[in-house]
């Protein structure tokens, strides 16, 4: 990761942990495509299912799309994969629009797409977020200044893929084709905004898991964190109370004198512990990530974990005799997350790599993503009180910027969204699984007839858009039927209206 930023920025999708404060603070972690070609190779990413083929490409993108001083000319290639393998010239184009990391694990775990691309004909592209991956305009330099990470945002990542889109239809000669654009937790996010935004490129969105209303004070600030506590809770009342009760169990040893030591030896360590705060951050990451990954389904997304993985946990805590400190069934618990596949002979605690490149959401979380959070006392974890000065100030400290915490309510919207969205919104589908801590971020109510919520009870972090099995549960099957239906309605309708 690029810095150290000590406020809870917030984590979308998945995915940005960074260490938290220290304990003594009581304060949260911070999870918080006419276009040429630079190159062109084929790559096959491996599936639960199959090989799928993605052509790797780079566009060429433009720096800045909103001024017109020369710097904003320069040009960075922007990489995207594309999958030609069912299309055929005028049908749909399905498009990703990618989030804070990496491109290929997106598409590798979007299966979804891949699933209904047969019956739609459709081209599938995943475009890669400017920033991520390997779309970064200053090369190794990217995040060196606010000079440099400035022109990343959620602005320009649309217009990126407005730009791309227009490019990629008159280079196939294909512009009647249908655009549906997709995407999951702040892809989500951006998915729905693309269709808001640019009505004339996309036919319509489906944005699953996406928070869009975590902002300002539209929603409570205890919300996310309610919200894993109420998954523990709901599977076991003691496995909910052992992992509160850890964190007052940590604190204490924080305070010992080979506290450190024992500790190290306790979490079983690679190397020695510096400090406690790593400890904390690493049980937090696995509680609050195992809660948005609680698939019904063995998967390997954040890590390689069995199905309902929350429940597992909660029988590795119950199943530990009393005797047992909260603390060390709270590690045993944690494990799971970390090592379900039994290969791991430690664990390196304080020094965890970005594997994804998901390092420039502490950026877009100091200027433009502000998304309050705070712990209630009705949470597992360590109560803690939102506090946007000492937040402001870690952001300028870090980088030299103030967070505008109210801009993007301003720029999409999202206060009395029913109101406003019926009068001019439309073909948009909101999916959520109530299992999903981020849900309590999400539209989780129809808005009109075309503006759809999709509510599962059971479900987790964007599970709607990971492949099929064989195991899946009922409800489901048919959650993904009735996105298919929506989207083939949509299709069918603008079909329609291109006969004379």
């Amino acid at each position: 990761m690029v810095m150290k930023i000590t406020m809870f920025l917030s984590l979308l999708s998945l995915l940005l942990f960074t260490p938290p404060a220290t304990l003594a603070s009581r304060s949260p972690p911070v999870f918080f495509p006419r276009a040429t070609y630079q190159s062109s190779s084929l790559k096959i990413y491996e599936t639960p299912n199959t090989k799928i083929p993605f052509k790797t490409q780079f566009f060429p993108q433009i720096l800045d799309h909103f001024t017109y001083n020369p710097k904003s000319y320069e040009i960075f290639y922007q990489k995207y994969l594309i999958n030609s393998q069912f299309w055929h010239h005028g049908a749909p184009i399905f498009v990703y629009t990618g989030n804070e990391g990496n491109i290929e694990w997106f598409a590798a775990n979007t299966g979804f797409l891949q699933d209904i691309a047969p019956k739609f004909r459709a081209l599938l592209v995943f475009i890669e977020h400017r920033y991520y991956g390997e779309s970064l305009p200053f090369g190794k330099d990217s995040y060196n200044s606010s000079e440099t990470v400035g022109y990343l945002n959620s602005q320009q990542a649309l217009a990126d893929y407005a730009v791309l889109i227009r490019s990629l239809k008159q280079n196939l000669s294909s512009e009647a084709s249908p655009v549906v654009v997709f995407g999951g937790s702040y892809g989500g996010m951006l998915a729905a905004w693309f269709r808001l935004k640019y009505p004339h490129i996309a036919l319509g969105a489906l944005a699953s898991s996406a928070p869009i209303l975590h902002f300002d004070d539209i929603i409570p600030p205890t919300s996310f964190y309610d919200a894993v506590s109420q998954d523990f809770k709901s599977v076991s009342l003691n496995c909910y109370q052992v992992i509160k009760g850890s964190w007052a169990e940590l604190e204490a040893l924080s305070s010992q004198r080979q506290g450190l030591a024992e500790l190290s030896k306790n979490f079983k360590s690679c190397k020695g512990l510096h400090s406690v705060d790593a400890a904390q951050s690493w049980l937090w990451s696995a509680f609050v990530y195992t809660a948005m990954v609680n698939y019904p389904t063995e998967a390997n997304f954040m890590m390689h974990l069995p199905a309902y993985p929350v429940k597992e946990m909660c029988k590795i805590i119950d199943a530990l005799p009393p005797g047992e400190t909260k603390l060390s069934k709270a590690f045993a618990a944690a494990s799971l997350y970390y090592n379900y596949s039994q290969t791991e002979k430690c664990f390196d605690i304080e020094h965890r790599s970005d594997a994804h490149g998901l390092s420039g959401w502490n950026w877009q979380a100091c200027t433009e993503m502000v998304m309050p959070m705070s712990c209630s006392n009705e949470s597992m974890f360590t109560p803690y009180t939102y506090n946007y000065d000492a937040f402001a100030e870690q952001c300028m400290k870090t980088y030299g910027v103030t967070p505008r915490p109210h801009w993007i309510t301003t720029e999409f919207g999202g206060k009395r969204i029913e109101e406003t969205l019926k009068r001019f919104g439309s073909n948009i589908i909101f999916s959520n699984g109530l299992q999903d801590p981020w849900s309590r971020g999400g539209v989780l109510k129809n808005i009109s007839a075309s503006i759809v919520a999709l509510v599962t009870e059971e479900g987790a972090h964007h599970v709607d858009f990971r492949f099929a099995t064989k195991d899946d549960p009922g409800w489901l099957v048919e959650q993904r039927r009735q996105e298919v239906d929506i989207i083939q309605s949509w299709i069918d309708e603008y079909y329609a209206d291109l006969r004379p």
